[in-house]
């Protein structure tokens, strides 16, 4: 019982010290945030941009829309029914956040030909559909589940529009960070090697590939924090 205490204890000052920076944050070139995954687990989000699949602005922008929505959705479901006060905070946070990243993102493609949903499509209704559907005793896993896999798609999607050595410096930084084992003081700054989008002559590619490079650092706390509540559950339902 007493590891159990130690393990929520931990769990909930992840979730404090991640409202607290980005709460701290700008929301126009701000500077990236850590990561308390090793670079073995951030690597699997994905490759950078030079290897990644490049698609068309419009195309990008829906598919991140769409994710984007997703997790909003998603989160809003895990409101009405987590128990657990450290999940609900996070489905808070998730529900705050990537609204704030989705109206951003529409702001920087205003007056462009691009479509954006108005609603989920069928990949992304099925796993809600799925998830108000689950037991009350099942569901803090399988939301905590659906958490990572998103979120690794989208760092994963973004990772398409930033300058490679970019992102391998930051994950070096965020891997230095945890294997420390140690949280910095929020009062100290956070000082990861900073994301570059990828250069473009266009604008609004410009504009797209900035706003993924503010994304991304978030994306990748929130995809620390899904893990990390994704193991405090497993060891809960285990006691």
């Amino acid at each position: 019982m007493r590891r159990t205490g130690l393990t929520w204890l931990a769990v909930a000052a992840v979730i404090v010290f991640i409202i607290v920076i980005s709460g701290c944050s700008k929301p126009e070139g701000a500077k990236s945030r850590s990561s308390e995954q090793p670079v073995a687990q951030s690597g699997a989000v994905g490759t950078g941009g030079a290897s990644a699949n490049l698609s068309s602005d419009g195309d990008f922008v829906r598919d991140v829309a769409l994710k984007n929505m997703a997790e909003v959705e998603l989160s809003r479901i895990a409101l009405d029914k987590a128990t657990d006060p450290n999940i609900r905070a996070f489905a808070q946070m998730m529900v705050d956040q990537h609204g704030a990243a989705g109206d951003k993102l529409k702001r920087a493609v205003s007056g462009q030909s691009m479509e954006w949903p108005a609603q989920l499509d069928d990949k992304h209704r099925k796993i809600a559909d799925a998830l108000r559907k689950e037991p009350d005793a099942d569901f803090d896993h399988a939301y905590l589940e659906a958490m990572v896999e998103g979120h690794q798609d989208l760092a994963a999607k973004l990772e398409s529009r930033l300058d490679v050595q970019s992102v391998a410096d930051w994950k070096t930084a965020a891997a230095g960070r945890t294997q420390s084992k140690a949280l910095p003081e929020p009062q100290n700054g956070i000082h990861d090697a900073q994301v570059r989008p990828n250069k473009s002559d266009s604008a609004v590619t410009m504009g797209i590939n900035q706003w993924a490079a503010d994304t991304y650092p978030v994306a990748q706390k929130h995809l620390d924090t899904a893990r990390t509540l994704r193991t405090a559950t497993k060891k809960r339902s285990t006691n």
